[in-house]
This record gives structure tokens, C-alpha cells and sequence, in this order.
């Protein structure tokens, strides 16, 4: 299995993307374990002494004032674990589980947690060895920690809940056994230093942020082929318009739309002798909402990046300063609003993007387009209900997109009394994008039809390879037939990249 080096601090979007969509081996950098061996001492001499230190030799949350005997240390940590295994609902995805680890490991890594170099060293075997926990997606309401989730991630390391090795589920000591991986016994802290933290959230947020950003770009392409399909004007793209305003997404959106666009036979053929004035908004107005909608993602994958970089877990060892501080870094309101963010721009790209849909099945509107997309109407319905799908999606992502950040509830007998609600808000992306997916592969097969009607004339030649990589999966549509499979099919060229791959290369350079 290929492997990816990480030092803690340092770790870019780019790699975590690398870790969630290849199935990287995560190993952290040899320059992160002096800090952790020194925080782990720190650490181990404070379980030792007298006083108080939470977490460590005290017991939890409203329980913190209740003092441990250094021998029940590590019952201690044990029952914290399995305690907090309270996770329901269906399993989190296998490579989110591959990302949340990574993220756990680089939190760990910045030497601030406390726990000792086997730990790191177990995490990392698993990674390298295909062990993942399986982790129930919901319970945590992202305070305090991801708690439930990260028992779950705790407990298998333990050799207790279950685990898949190699992808094949079994109970986790089985799954440790196959490995040639032995369970690992808890010391002071280290329970603690597994369950707090975001790193669910985040891990959540980051998948929701990689798969909106493939969209939007293919929201590029298959705005393209619309604006072409109803013989729209290219002139609202002109970069002097979108330099006026300044913002970066627009003015990329609208070079990416140009480019994407250029030399198409169609858009030349009605520069003069068109009536119409204007475009409706779903065309003139692309690189301002898509454009808004990159700008946003970039926003909130700057915060994600930062929080993946981030010690989260409490309290901390700041050795420098020769003390073991209890904080609240584990809150994970910054995710929470990432998470709102990205579900913002979900939305939007899909809201304006049915809009396209629309006008292209719409014979009032679409400019000589027969009526949904078919050659014989009446008999055929065409692509009617393939519209009317993405209108179910968009208004269920609209839905979807109302803030989750803003629900706090106190839990914890009001010890924890307010909370982020970044778990669930960013669990919902992956949703709220395979949404998106279906609605812009519903959009590509209608523009690539309208398209189609306009032989002899022909788009552009990067358009043209779109279309041709679609046609290679999906026939033209004559004669009704059962849409379900084309509809699957197109979601997947656009899920995974393939209709991008067809494009010449550098064409996206500037919103990539």
C-alpha cells in the first residue's frame, strides 16, 4: 500500500484529498515524535503525583472532581472508552474512517496530547495494514470531542467493537490478529486524548468540501454545454465585467466558462440578427453564483485546513511552559460554520443549475428546442421527469442547507452547555453532494441533447470531448426507454471525474 509521510503543522488540503480518495498509509513525520515522547513523560509524571490534573488522574466531565488512584489508571482510561461507545445509525464510509484516522494521527502528532509513541505507531499499522474501525456515524454533537465516533475508533484499537481488515468486517481483536497486531492497553490520558478532538467533524467536512469542489467544476461544464444548447450570449462572460466587481471566484468561473466555450460553431452562428436582449439569470448570471459558491468552498477549506493541523483534545500539554492545561479546543464551532458554508454553496450550485435544466426542456423558452429534449413529442416525454428529479433533489438540498451551527443544546448535566453541532452538519455534505451530482448529470444530459439538436453546427472542441465521453457511456436519447440506469451512469462520469479527464489540459487551471 502506497504510504504518505504527514508532519503535523504542516498538512495541506491537497494531501488529505490524497489520503480520502487513493486509500493512502498514513506515517507521520520522524520530526513529530520528540514532542510526543516529551508530552507523554509530562504526562506519566503527573499521573504519578497528587494533584489534580483532569483527564489524567481525575474523573470526567461533571465527574472531574473526583480523584483517580494512580493504579486504576488504566481501568480508568478502558472505561472512558467502552463507556463512550454510544454510537448509532449506519457506518461511516471506509475512507472517511482512513481520513478520520490520518486526522487523529496528526492531531496527536503535534505533541500536545500526551500520549505515548505506541499509540501513533498502533494507528499507523492499521492505516498500513487495512484495519478500520467501524465507526456508527451518529452521536457526537461536536463538543467535547467527536465522542461517541471516536470511542467507536478508540475501542477497536483496544480489540474491542469491530473492524474491517482488508475490507472484510469482523470482530476488532480478530481484525488486530490478522494484522499481526496486538490490542493496546490504555495509560494515563491516552483514552481521553483519542476521544477528544474534532476530527469526525472535520473528517466529515473535508469529504463534503473535496466532493463539492469536483461538482462545481463540472457545474462549469455542463453550464457550458447549457448556454450553448440554448444558443446563449457570451458576451455577459467577458472578463472587463467580472474585474469591474473583483471577486477572485467570478472572475475564474467566467475565464474557466471562456475557455470552455471558445470557438464553438453554435455561439457563432446567432452573434447577429438575435432578438433577444438578455439571458435569463441561470445563464447571464453563472460566474456570479458559481463564482460566489468557489469563493466560499476556498473560505471554509481554510479553515478545515487549519483545524486539520490542529491539537483538539484536552487538556494539553504545553511543554514548553512545563504544564498540563485543561482548554477547549475539542469545541468545533470553526467546522460547524465550514460545514454551513459548504452546504451553502451545495445548494446554490444545484438551485441554479436546475434552473438550466429547466429552461432547456422548455420549448417557451429554450429557443426552438423540441419540447423536453425529444425528437417526436407526445408520443416520447423525453427527458420531462428527468427535470422534474432535479427538482426533487434541489429542493431537498435547499432543505438541507439551513444552519446546523446555530442548534446548540446543553448536554452533560449542563457541564457541556454549548455545543457546535458540527458532526451532523457536516455529515450531511455527502448527501447534500450526491444530490448535487445527480442534478448536474442531469444537466449535461439535456444540454448534451440540446447541443445535438443544433447539427450541423458544432460546439466547442473542448465541449466536444465531453460530449464524446459521454456518448462512449450513454446513447443519445430517441425513443423513450428506462432512465434510471443513464441517470446512475451520468452521476458516476461526474462523481468521478471522468468528464473533467476529457478536458484539454490546463483548461481549468485558474478555479482547479
Amino acid at each position: 500500500m502506497s504510504e504518505l509521510i504527514l508532519t503535523p503543522g504542516t498538512v495541506t488540503l491537497a494531501e488529505l484529498e490524497r489520503v480520502w480518495r487513493e486509500g493512502l498509509a498514513v506515517r507521520l513525520a520522524d520530526s513529530a515524535r520528540a514532542g510526543i515522547e516529551e508530552s507523554a513523560a509530562r504526562i506519566a509524571a503527573a499521573a504519578q503525583g497528587d494533584e489534580p490534573v483532569y483527564g489524567v488522574n481525575t474523573g470526567f466531565g461533571k465527574l472531574a472532581s473526583i480523584k483517580i488512584a494512580a493504579e486504576d489508571t488504566a481501568t480508568l482510561q478502558r472505561n472512558l472508552i467502552l463507556s463512550h461507545c454510544c454510537g448509532v445509525g449506519e457506518a461511516v464510509a471506509p475512507e472517511t474512517v482512513r481520513l478520520i484516522m490520518a486526522l487523529k494521527l496528526l492531531s496527536l502528532g503535534r505533541g500536545a496530547s500526551g500520549v505515548r509513541p505506541v499509540v501513533v505507531a498502533l494507528l499507523e499499522a492499521m492505516l498500513a495494514r487495512g484495519v478500520l474501525p467501524v465507526i456508527p456515524a451518529q452521536g457526537s454533537v461536536g463538543a467535547s470531542g467527536d465522542l461517541a465516533p471516536l470511542a467507536h475508533m478508540a475501542a477497536a484499537m483496544l480489540g474491542e467493537g469491530r473492524a474491517h481488515h482488508q475490507g472484510v468486517e469482523m470482530p476488532a481483536t480478530d481484525a488486530l490478529a490478522a494484522a499481526g497486531l496486538s490490542p493496546l492497553v490504555l495509560a494515563a490520558k491516552e483514552g481521553l486524548a483519542l476521544i477528544n478532538g474534532t476530527q469526525v467533524s472535520t473528517a466529515f467536512a473535508l469529504e463534503g468540501l473535496f466532493m463539492a469542489r469536483r461538482a462545481a467544476l463540472n457545474a462549469l461544464v455542463s453550464s457550458s454545454l447549457s448556454t450553448d444548447a440554448i444558443m446563449g450570449s457570451t458576451a455577459p462572460f467577458l472578463s472587463e465585467i467580472h474585474e469591474l466587481r473583483g471577486h477572485r471566484g467570478q472572475i475564474a468561473a467566467a475565464a474557466a466558462i471562456r475557455a470552455l466555450m471558445d470557438g464553438s460553431e453554435i455561439r457563432e452562428s446567432h452573434r447577429i440578427g438575435d432578438t433577444r436582449v438578455q439571458d435569463p439569470y441561470c445563464i447571464r448570471c453563472q460566474p456570479q453564483v458559481t463564482g460566489a459558491c468557489l469563493d466560499l468552498l476556498a473560505q471554509a477549506g481554510r479553515t478545515l485546513e487549519i483545524e486539520s493541523n490542529a491539537a483538539t483534545d484536552n487538556p494539553l500539554v504545553l511543554v514548553g511552559a512545563d504544564r498540563i492545561v485543561s482548554g477547549g479546543n475539542f469545541h468545533a464551532e470553526p467546522v460547524a460554520f465550514a460545514a454551513d458554508q459548504i452546504a451553502l454553496a451545495i445548494a446554490e450550485i444545484g438551485a441554479i443549475s436546475q434552473r438550466r435544466i429547466a429552461l432547456m426542456v422548455d420549448p417557451a423558452l429554450s429557443h426552438d428546442l423540441p419540447p423536453f429534449l425529444t425528437p417526436d413529442p407526445g408520443l416520447n416525454s423525453g427527458l420531462m421527469i428527468a427535470e422534474v428529479t432535479s427538482a426533487a433533489l434541489m429542493s431537498e438540498n435547499k432543505h438541507l442547507a439551513n444552519p446546523c451551527s446555530t442548534d446548540s443544546t446543553p448536554t452533560s448535566a449542563n457541564q457541556e452547555d454549548h455545543v457546535s453541532m458540527a458532526a451532523h452538519g457536516a455529515r450531511r455534505l455527502r448527501r447534500m453532494c450526491e444530490n448535487l451530482t445527480q442534478i448536474i448529470g442531469i444537466e449535461v444530459l439535456c444540454a448534451a441533447a440540446g447541443v445535438e439538436f443544433r447539427a450541423p453546427l458544432k460546439t466547442s472542441a473542448p465541449l466536444q470531448a465531453v460530449l464524446a465521453r459521454l456518448r462512449d457511456a450513454i446513447p443519445p436519447l430517441g425513443q423513450d426507454r428506462y432512465m434510471a440506469g443513464d441517470l446512475a451512469e451520468v452521476a458516476e462520469l461526474v462523481r468521478s471525474g471522468a468528464l473533467l479527464a476529457s478536458l484539454p489540459e490546463g483548461i481549468m487551471e485558474d478555479v482547479a
